[in-house]
C-alpha cells in the first residue's frame, strides 16, 4: 500500500513538471503549449560552389527532425514555429598540411543562415549563422566522399538549430 501511495505521488509531480512550462518531448524540446504547427520553408543555396542536392537535403532534413521529435504538425507557411534561410557557404580547403607542402586532409564546410520565428514568444526569435565541417583524406576525391560527408554535416547543422530553437539547456 505504501509503495502506490508513493507511485500515486510520483506520478502526479512528474505530471506536473511536464504540463507546467509548455509541451516537452523526449528529445529535450520544450514548445509553449499553445504552438500546434510548425513550417519550414526551403532553403535555397547561395553558395559559390553549388552541390545540386544540398538545399532539398537539409531542407527535407530539417522538415523531418520537426515531424518526428515534435507533436507539432507541418504547414506550408506561417506555422506558430517557423523556419526559413539559406545555404551561405558550400567550400572545401585544405587542412593539415605536411613537410612537402602538401595537403593531407581537406575540409569540406557547410554554413547555413537560419531565421526562426516563435509566434508566442518573441525572446526566442533569432536570425544565426550555423557551420559544421568533415574533414577528409586528401587522395580521395570530393566526389567520392561527398554524399556522406554531406549528410553528416546536415545531421550536425540539424541538431544544432533543432536545440537553438526548441531546447532550452
Amino acid at each position: 500500500m505504501r509503495m502506490r501511495t508513493l507511485a500515486s505521488a510520483f506520478s502526479l509531480v512528474f505530471c506536473l513538471l511536464m504540463h507546467g512550462c509548455g509541451v516537452y518531448s523526449f528529445s529535450g524540446a520544450s514548445i509553449p503549449a499553445e504552438a500546434k504547427t510548425v513550417s519550414v520553408q526551403y532553403f535555397p543555396n547561395h553558395a559559390q560552389l553549388v552541390n545540386p542536392t544540398l538545399s532539398n537535403d537539409f531542407s527535407t532534413a530539417l522538415r523531418d527532425a520537426m515531424m518526428n521529435q515534435t507533436p507539432l504538425d507541418m504547414v506550408e507557411s506561417g506555422g506558430d514555429l517557423s523556419f526559413e534561410g539559406e545555404i551561405t557557404d558550400y567550400k572545401t580547403s585544405p587542412v593539415a598540411i605536411t613537410a612537402g607542402q602538401t595537403a593531407a586532409l581537406n575540409r569540406l564546410t557547410i554554413t547555413v543562415n537560419v531565421r526562426f520565428v516563435n509566434r508566442f514568444d518573441e525572446t526566442k526569435n533569432f536570425e544565426t549563422r550555423f557551420t559544421h565541417y568533415e574533414d577528409y583524406p586528401s587522395d580521395q576525391d570530393l566526389n567520392s566522399v561527398q554524399d556522406a560527408l554531406t549528410a553528416t554535416i546536415i545531421e550536425a547543422l540539424v541538431e544544432d538549430v533543432f536545440n537553438k530553437a526548441l531546447v532550452n539547456w
